[in-house]
């Protein structure tokens, strides 16, 4: 009985597959019948577009749009009227030495901010 079954089964998928399969087959491409009708819209925009000519640009178009290039003046530097006081002043300064001192008083005594404190020896234990 169960070999009947399968057969019967297998039949049965064979009739199924036939059928899909013929279905498949029969499909045909559907060609739309409808004429294509002219946009009138679009056509007119399509020939305006084409008849159309850009105006010839002329030199003198740019007359008052654009402004003529002028180099700035350079700017006046504000050291160039004290420069020949500042250099004999300058020059007459008296040149300071390290370590002496121009009023003719003692030397100022330097301080040594980073002196390091002696370590105290730890004693040593064996």
């Amino acid at each position: 009985m169960l070999a009947q079954y399968i057969r019967a089964s297998r039949q049965t998928l064979v009739r199924v597959a036939r059928q899909r399969s013929a279905f498949v087959s029969r499909r045909t491409f559907i060609i739309p019948t409808a004429v294509r009708q002219a946009d009138l819209v679009q056509d007119m925009y399509l020939r305006e577009l084409k008849s159309y000519k850009p105006p010839q640009v002329k030199a003198s178009d740019a007359e008052g749009h654009v402004q003529k290039f002028a180099i700035p003046n350079a700017p006046a530097s504000p050291e160039e009227g004290d420069i020949a006081s500042e250099l004999k002043a300058y020059e007459s300064q008296q040149v300071e030495l390290e370590g002496t001192s121009t009023e003719g008083t003692t030397a100022r005594v330097e301080e040594d901010w980073f002196e390091e404190e002696p370590e105290d020896e730890a004693p040593t234990t064996h």
